[in-house]
């Protein structure tokens, strides 16, 4: 019974904090960023992923599938999901920005990349592998770096002390 309600807290907890995150990229004067105008889409999915201190537990196909929507200022809006350090679905909802590093012309750019949202998928005896995750949700903050030749995007994403992972997709 205590897991039914725990599980139910945790929802609630995810949608408010959901609609905290959401309300952050809503305009606060004339001069922000049109939210809803649609730049580019990048859908990607992993390559490679090296954890800091490996154990023969951890996964390392994650099979991630990540969908982000940019506006035209950079900032961004996604989801990806995939199989977590344990082999269990795992799902990522979030909002970042990109930030230029080096453009020597349109069709190639180096690029950082900071995101933050919640993480959830981590349970069982891997709850606790992840911090903040008590309700089996846990906010996250990825930063990555990445490049972009033509349509094509990659990014090595750090994900905390834990690892690494590289990443490949394209731009529509």
């Amino acid at each position: 019974m205590n897991r039914i309600l725990r599980t139910g807290n945790a929802r609630g907890s995810s949608i408010i904090l959901l609609v905290i995150l959401a309300t952050m990229l809503l305009p606060t004067s004339s001069s922000a960023f049109t939210p809803l105008e649609l730049d580019h889409v990048v859908v990607q999915t992993s390559l490679y992923t090296k954890h800091f201190d490996p154990d023969p537990d951890h996964n390392n196909d994650q099979n991630l599938i990540n969908v982000e929507f940019h506006n035209p200022e950079r900032w961004l809006v996604g989801g990806a999901w995939f199989k977590n350090s344990y082999d269990q679905p795992s799902w990522y909802v979030f909002v970042g920005r990109e930030f230029p590093l080096w453009q020597p012309h349109e069709h190639f750019e180096l690029r950082a990349k900071l995101t933050g949202g919640f993480l959830h998928g981590y349970d069982g005896e891997h709850q606790d592998d992840i911090p903040f995750n008590s309700t089996g949700t846990a906010p996250v903050i990825l930063p990555s770096l990445g490049a972009r030749i033509g349509p094509v995007e990659s990014d090595v994403v750090l994900f905390g002390t834990a690892g690494l992972m590289v990443t490949t997709g394209l731009r529509f």
